[in-house]
């Protein structure tokens, strides 16, 4: 193989996916004298050359299905294909799936990977690896057809050696931890059913086309070692038709003697395999601290039972009581007292629980430690505290280190942490699991993510900075210039948290699907209901139906507030009004002031005390002003339900008062007398007016949702 090809070759495999690689580690692995029926059948399985086979071993979390995949693969690392050879061995190539890791829960890598490990094992294939690669660059594309990266970097060379293997005995791969291939999706709730969807197919199809590679007649022997949870899909993929035959199954019902017995990874010889686990394990402890008085057989029974036959319980409990910060004989004391209770079936979860109920604050170590085990690639603890903010993200390091039995907390505080077993992400990404489950932590890294991106954003500009800079990268975004959104955004009035902007502009953007509706509730929500976009929206169909929802009763009631609060606000400026112009009219001797003297209290006017005004207005003139500006006698007491208060909005609109602007206007025209009395006139009437809207009683909520919206329509 050229240097060039080999090298990227070598770039695009995974090594982490390796058994042995650095990346795993601590390596799980089987303590000798433990597993030895399940791993003698496993081994003889795999030295079968009559059929090549597919060994599915299948159980619950934390029985030690990858400690028996590693320890397998160790074993066939071992073994040299001939006595002769110094580099070839039994190990054709090993992938252990996992969802932590980017490269590693996808089958994207899954050939690549194998065919790597494949051409190191047996160098003579490099050349036939080269020469595909050569003539298909896209089979190092991970995108690139699974069936056709098969074809040419897995079953060509597997072909090259049949010749050469064929006295030898078989080549065994190993996949670990199917069930970890997903595409589950951290962020958007809606795509889970697609992605669930997608994962299983595509292991669907990994396994057919695994079972196709060893149906080939012009392959070596070959026998694929692979281990899974029990789960529906993965059972059904290994019953289809063009793979069932290849299958040998664990558990398996065997017999011998005469008497049936079954091998499992949870059978009943496990429960003193756990016995010898713990035994070992408190052995090393003593031998690293003298002073810890071995445990009598008694306790490390009662362990051991607790344990339930899932191995994963045992480690944690060793992993707590050796934590090498507490004193172990009292944290065998709390063990003990911790695991009285577990219930059979959910031993690793009430485990869990128990472990964070003695964190100094339990809630705040599940944030932590949730976050820790939903990360796609791990963070160092500096990390996770800037992630989580000077809130959520306080005191991360003290928190986490009451955790070391679940997560590997290393010294180095530059390097990631990461989840001892799979079981502490299904513990924390479920409230059924856990006792102190908060929120999803996919919700939790979204949202921290989204804060971090913004903190350094001055307020709306630049984020509507970033908003420009997106639209010059896509032809995604819609036709209108996003620094429009500037007016868009002017009604908000909460500081601008993250998930509240996204739906602002996801809301401003269009999508006013009742799942968001709920952010008409907030205080920028009622804001933007006040503005003219606001208004349209509420006379379509969507507002229409918004209306009559409950969600939209507390908003009416506060807009009625506001509406009846700003009547009598402007009441008041006008009173202020009237007395500034009173006055400015003293300054003129020659004018009649006695009338303004006499409106001491204009709201308490009555309509006979405008017949007696010194400017020549009959009643009549005064009755066909007031239906100029639609409040006739005969129409007020149809209309006050439904117009006054958008009238009162209209006109103090219209006539601006203000008390500075007044007496701008009035300097202007030099204080005019005629113009003094003409707006006197037509005040003394706005004021009669306003007291008839200050008769207008709040719209009740039993009104009917039409009424509501001729309300608002209104003002």
């Amino acid at each position: 193989m050229s240097q060039g090809t080999w090298e990227k070759f070598s770039q695009v495999a995974v090594k982490g996916a390796e058994h042995d690689s650095r990346e795993r580690q601590p390596h799980p692995k089987c303590l000798e004298g433990t597993r030895v029926v399940l791993l003698d059948h496993i081994y003889g399985l795999s030295d079968t050359k009559e059929m090549n086979r597919l060994i599915w071993l299948h159980g619950t979390a934390g029985v030690g299905k990858s400690a028996v995949a590693f320890t397998v693969a160790e074993r066939m690392r071992g073994l040299k294909m001939t006595e002769e050879t110094k580099v070839e061995t039994r190990l054709g190539g090993t992938f252990f799936f996992s969802r932590k890791h980017t490269k590693r829960r996808t089958t994207g890598y899954f050939f690549m990977t194998l065919a790597y490990q494949l051409a190191q094992n047996f160098p003579s294939v490099q050349t036939d690896l080269n020469r595909a690669i050569l003539k298909d660059p896209t089979l190092l594309d991970p995108d690139k057809s699974l069936r056709k990266q098969m074809e040419g970097l897995f079953l060509q060379p597997l072909r090259k050696l049949q010749y050469r293997l064929r006295e030898c005995p078989p080549l065994t791969f190993v996949v670990d931890a199917l069930d970890e291939c997903t595409h589950e999706s951290p962020i958007e709730h809606s795509s889970e059913s697609r992605d669930e969807g997608e994962s299983e197919s595509e292991l669907t199809e990994l396994i057919s086309l695994l079972a196709q590679a060893l149906r080939d007649p012009d392959v070596p022997s070959v026998h694929i070692l692979v281990t899974s949870r029990s789960e529906a899909h993965i059972c059904e993929a290994m019953q289809n038709e063009d793979v069932r035959l290849l299958v040998r199954e664990i558990p398996v019902r065997v017999f011998g003697e005469g008497v049936a017995a079954t091998i499992s990874l949870d059978g009943a010889d496990v429960d003193e395999d756990i016995y010898r686990f713990l035994e070992h394990s408190f052995g090393k402890l003593r031998s690293r601290s003298p002073t810890f008085p071995q445990p009598t057989k008694d306790r490390i029974e009662k362990l051991a039972i607790r344990a339930g036959r899932r191995f994963i319980v045992a480690s944690t409990m060793m992993k707590f009581i050796d934590d090498r910060h507490n004193d172990p004989r009292d944290r065998l004391h709390l063990m003990l007292e911790l695991t009285s209770e577990l219930l059979p079936g959910t031993e690793v979860y009430e485990l869990y629980d128990r472990i964070l109920s003695t964190c100094a604050d339990p809630k705040l170590a599940y944030l932590h430690l949730s976050v820790v085990a939903a990360l796609t690639d791990p963070l160092p603890i500096s990390q996770i505290s800037e992630l989580l903010g000077p809130g959520q993200g306080r005191d991360v390091e003290k928190v986490l280190v009451q955790l070391r039995s679940v997560i590997d907390v290393p010294s180095d505080s530059s390097l990631p942490l990461n989840i001892y077993h799979s079981s502490v992400r299904d513990y924390v990404s479920h409230r059924s699991n856990c006792s102190f489950y908060i929120t999803s932590p996919h919700s939790l890294l979204a949202h921290s993510s989204l804060r971090l991106m913004m903190q350094e954003l001055p307020g709306h500009s630049a984020l509507l900075d970033s908003l420009s800079a997106l639209k010059k990268q896509s032809q995604a975004m819609e036709p209108h210039d996003p620094e429009n959104l500037i007016h868009s955004l002017s009604f908000i009035v909460q500081p601008p948290e993250p998930m509240q902007v996204l739906i602002t502009l996801l809301w401003l953007r269009g999508n006013r699907s009742s799942e968001l509706q709920f952010w008409l509730e907030t205080l920028d929500g009622s804001a933007w209901l006040e503005t003219l976009d606001g208004r349209a929206w509420l006379q379509t169909r969507g507002g229409k139906d918004w209306l009559q929802t409950q969600m939209s009763q507390s908003w009416l009631n506060i807009s009625n507030r506001s509406q009846t609060q700003r009547g009598q606000n402007l009441v008041s400026l006008i009173q202020t009004t009237l007395t500034r112009i009173q006055s400015l009219a003293q300054r003129f001797p020659q004018t009649p002031t006695q009338d303004l003297v006499q409106v001491s209290d204009p709201v308490e006017l009555e309509w006979d005390s405008l017949e007696t005004s010194p400017v020549p207005m009959q009643r009549s003139h005064l009755n066909n002003q007031s239906e100029a500006v639609g409040f006739s006698e005969g129409e007020r007491a149809a209309k006050e339900h439904h117009q006054i208060l958008g009238h009162l909005s209209d006109q103090s609109e219209a006539v601006g008062f203000s008390e500075g602007h007044l007496n701008d206007q009035s300097e202007a025209i030099g204080f005019m007398q005629h113009v003094i009395l003409s707006c006197f006139t037509f005040l003394r009437m706005f004021i009669q007016m306003l007291n008839m809207i200050s008769r207008v009683r709040p719209v009740e909520r039993q009104e009917t949702a039409q009424l509501k919206l001729l309300e608002f329509e209104g003002g």
